[in-house]
């Protein structure tokens, strides 16, 4: 498929272009439920490269480094559901609102894109289409199932942060996110500050809000569900030892939670 028939159609994805759900252990039985917005780095073919070289689309501004393969190994060592998406963020942002600048960028840090200059409205359209609301529709089915089978549902939303951003180094290694709920977020703080060797950020390097994410506002906060984001800086995940150790920690720290939450009838 190319541009011209793209836009003739609107349509995004063609033959060849996979589809953009990823999941793992449907089946899982623990109350977390994984999500990862920015897990994979894949472009739709007719869009090409972007207009942007390769060195760049291997760099944290196209997806989270890391955090694919410490999503994948936490799934599985708590036995929970994680539901991931495939292309990158810089053909849409699956953690912004439609509409707002940061969804489709022109500009990602000091990298401009310029395949998103000037898109007509129909492959806007298109990209919101079959990219973000499969993805987030999967998501909500997902918890309407999980609901009806009254099954405990607590939101976990997996990314990755580089080390230095816009010149300016980050020292945590992990931060707890969070909006207007803060149960889950305080009670990973205080695990994360008893390993004794961690340098933990309490919303930061990112704090959550309505306008700046997607993710835990629409299927955390306004589905009534205990709810955190969590960011791991990129340079401790970017090999399979970094995602294992990172992974089997969190897997740790979520079982004791998870045992913490019971008696609040919270899972």
């Amino acid at each position: 498929m190319d541009l011209h028939a793209a836009e003739a159609t609107d349509r995004l994805l063609g033959d060849g272009d996979i589809p953009p759900v990823h999941e793992v252990n449907a089946a899982g039985t623990s109350p977390f439920l994984l999500t990862s917005d920015h897990y994979g780095r894949i472009l739709p073919r007719v869009l090409g490269d972007l207009g942007v070289s390769e060195s760049e689309l291997v760099r944290h501004i196209a997806w989270d480094i890391g955090i694919a393969g410490v999503a994948e190994r936490l799934a599985n060592m708590l036995n929970a559901h994680l539901i991931a998406q495939r292309y990158s963020r810089l053909v849409i942002d699956c953690n912004r609102p439609p509409g707002v600048a940061s969804s489709i960028p022109v500009m990602s840090e000091a990298t401009a894109i310029p395949r998103n200059e000037g898109i007509p409205d129909g492959e806007r359209a298109a990209r919101r289409r079959e990219i973000f609301e499969p993805y987030h529709r999967r998501i909500d089915a997902v918890i309407d199932s999980r609901i009806q089978a009254k099954q405990p549902t607590v939101l976990v939303s997996l990314h990755s942060f580089t080390p230095v951003y816009a010149g300016v180094a980050r020292p945590w290694h992990i931060g707890a996110l969070y909006n207007r709920d803060k149960v889950l977020p305080q009670l990973l703080l205080k695990h994360l500050r008893a390993e004794g060797d961690l340098v933990v950020g309490d919303n930061e390097p990112y704090a959550v809000s309505d306008l700046s994410d997607y993710t835990i506002p629409v299927h955390g906060e306004a589905r009534g569900l205990v709810n955190t984001g969590i960011e791991i800086r990129q340079d401790l995940i970017a090999d399979q030892s970094g995602e294992q150790q990172w992974a089997e920690r969190l897997a740790r720290i979520f079982a004791e939670i998870e045992v913490e939450l019971k008696p609040a009838l919270l899972v």
